[in-house]
């Protein structure tokens, strides 16, 4: 699955357009690499984000194309910093 459409479906990242320009402007890295949005995830994955001066750490624990809003968290653990949504 594309690294932006992941953040969007496991609301991460709410719109997948925020999560479009967050890989493009080299907020998010996966593995310690710089990603873009196309760039396929699988389980196992370490996520990072920068939130302004917050970031998140997370991995992935779950890839599937849809989920209900209550069944997203299942999608992935935080290891470090706090969830925020854009």
């Amino acid at each position: 699955m594309r690294l932006d459409k992941y953040l969007k479906v496991s609301r991460i990242i709410k719109r997948r357009t925020v999560a479009k320009e967050a890989c493009e402007g080299g907020r998010v890295s996966i593995n310690e690499k710089v990603a873009k949005p196309s760039t396929d995830v699988k389980e196992g994955d370490i996520i990072k984000i920068v939130f302004g001066n917050r970031e998140l750490k997370a991995r992935i624990i779950n890839i599937a194309e849809h989920v209900r809003k209550e069944d997203a968290k299942a999608m992935y653990e935080i290891l470090e910093g706090e969830e925020d949504k854009e």
